[in-house]
């Protein structure tokens, strides 16, 4: 081991300084910590409603699911984690507090966190207006791609109009799965007793098993909003 001797510190500095000038660099700017940019996260957000585009997940149980579901993906070739077996969220609570912002910020987390992440993302009302038999339409192959897809939002859950048909799809998808143990994010404005009476008992029993529930509650963000909004407009 070759022990170098010691310089004063200015010296050294100069010499620092002269180096970086050499080389075009000024030792004097101000230091810029710039994020490195995330393909995955810029390409999402072209999939990701306009009103949820900087959705911050914040909750602390949705915020510890993230981090669970990171932690237990698969490391493909380059390392990264992806979604593989997992936990899904049942969130609750009532018109406007935030139910569909913290499920997009969900998926807007995991992808900053690195996660290899395929992605869905549906209200129940579209899915099954997608899935109802027409021509040219190849439902059932739909419903296969959402039943198999890594991660599915499935927003809304109970707000659509319920027939014997409905409750079969939610049937089919949600079973499907459960059995796979993928995980999925229901939002819904509905209790539990209100939401079996609404999909069935089948449904509603392998979401109880599913899930874990969070409950949002506090008054309509919303309206919130629009009041905060006339306020200043009054001012």
């Amino acid at each position: 081991m070759r022990d170098h001797d010691a310089q004063p510190v200015g010296g050294i500095a100069r010499r620092l300084t002269g180096i970086l000038k050499s080389r075009g660099v000024d030792p004097n700017a101000p230091v810029t910590d710039e994020a490195e940019p995330n393909p995955a996260l810029e390409a999402a957000q072209a999939r990701i409603p306009a009103r949820y585009q900087d959705a911050v997940a914040d909750h602390p149980a949705i915020d510890a699911w993230v981090r669970e579901v990171a932690a237990a993906g698969r490391r493909g070739p380059d390392g990264s984690p992806g979604i593989a077996q997992g936990r899904s969220l049942l969130i609750v609570g009532t018109t406007g507090t935030g139910k569909t912002h913290q499920a997009y910020g969900a998926v807007r987390s995991l992808l900053s966190a690195g996660v290899r992440l395929r992605w869905k993302a549906t209200i129940a009302a579209d899915l099954y207006a997608e899935l109802r038999p027409r021509p040219g339409c190849d439902g059932e192959r739909e419903l296969q791609d959402l039943a198999r897809c890594p991660l599915l939002i499935i927003d809304d859950l109970g707000a659509a109009k319920a027939s014997e048909w409905t409750e079969e799809i939610t049937m089919r998808l949600i079973d499907r799965r459960y059995t796979q143990m993928l995980p999925t994010l229901v939002t819904t404005n509905l209790g539990m007793a209100d939401l079996r009476a609404h999909i069935g008992d089948r449904v509603a029993s392998r979401l109880t098993e599913m899930t874990d529930k969070v409950i949002l509650d506090g008054p309509d963000r919303r309206r919130a909003l629009a009041a905060e909004r006339r306020r200043l407009t009054a001012a």
